[in-house]
């Protein structure tokens, strides 16, 4: 399968850290990746406090004022928690992995109990539930019991747990260098090819 085949849903949670969702979904679309992206209404709020969002603005032309090319930007589609109709829902709909970034403790503990009150929960039962590859990116610290137990309970049901652990052994010299060290993991367990930063030992 070529990159230009593969459907990605990636949900943005109301965590700190929204950059590395945003990040994400600039790469895979780069890739040439079709993204369903998924805002919280808590991800909107976090966005708009970190990154500048305006939601009157739409997503879409965010990206392309953070700098994405307008094109490329074609592959994408945007929905609200709320759409709960929307493809990402369903089982019947194909995709080739879901990522949650950054993930909320809500989220991860909502995907832990099979809770799938809105279309990002949802969308993560369904993904488990169809053996597909669910990854989530929790940033928090430190972490209760509860939420390693939450983490313990979704890697038994198949889920790839990647906390956002930046690596500096590349020497990142931004913070958009810093966040591609976790984004770069989040690509290859999706199997999509990236030149983020230098392989070791390469």
């Amino acid at each position: 399968m070529t990159t230009c085949d593969k459907i990605i849903v990636v949900a943005v949670t109301g965590a700190s850290g929204s950059l590395y969702g945003v990040r994400l979904i600039a790469a895979l679309l780069r890739q040439d990746v079709r993204v369903m992206a998924i805002l919280s209404h808590a991800a909107e709020q976090v966005l708009s406090h970190e990154m500048g969002y305006d939601p009157g603005m739409g997503f879409h032309d965010f990206l392309t004022a953070y700098g994405l090319d307008p094109e490329i930007r074609k592959k994408l589609t945007v929905f609200s928690q709320d759409e709960i109709a929307a493809a990402p829902a369903s089982g019947s709909f194909c995709h080739h992995g879901m990522v949650v970034a950054p993930c909320s403790m809500k989220t991860l503990a909502a995907a832990a109990a099979g809770y799938a009150d809105n279309l990002i929960t949802r969308a993560c039962d369904v993904t488990l539930k169809e053996k597909r590859c669910l990854i989530l990116v929790p940033r928090e610290t430190p972490l209760s019991l509860i939420h390693l137990e939450n983490m313990a309970r979704l890697a038994r049901a198949g889920a790839v747990i990647l906390p956002a652990v930046p690596s500096f052994y590349s020497f990142p010299g931004t913070i958009d260098d810093l966040v591609d060290t976790v984004v770069a993991r989040i690509m290859d367990q999706l199997g999509v090819e990236h030149s983020l930063l230098a392989r070791w030992g390469a």
